[in-house]
């Protein structure tokens, strides 16, 4: 999900570049709802590691 992020961040930047507004506004859009669900998957699966090896020990 990281990845699809940064791809729409690159799409992003260079289509703003380029002079094409609206596809780098929609990019960036997508680029931020992208890393904003990978942020918290991230924290949510840190947690239930963390939980789970406390668990075992």
């Amino acid at each position: 999900m990281l990845k699809w992020a940064l791809i729409f961040l690159v799409i992003s930047l260079v289509a703003g570049a380029l002079g094409f507004t609206g596809v780098a506004s929609g990019a960036k859009t997508i680029a931020k709802i992208l890393f904003g669900l990978f942020l918290v998957l991230f924290i949510i699966l840190l947690l239930l590691a963390w939980s789970a090896g406390e668990m075992m020990f």
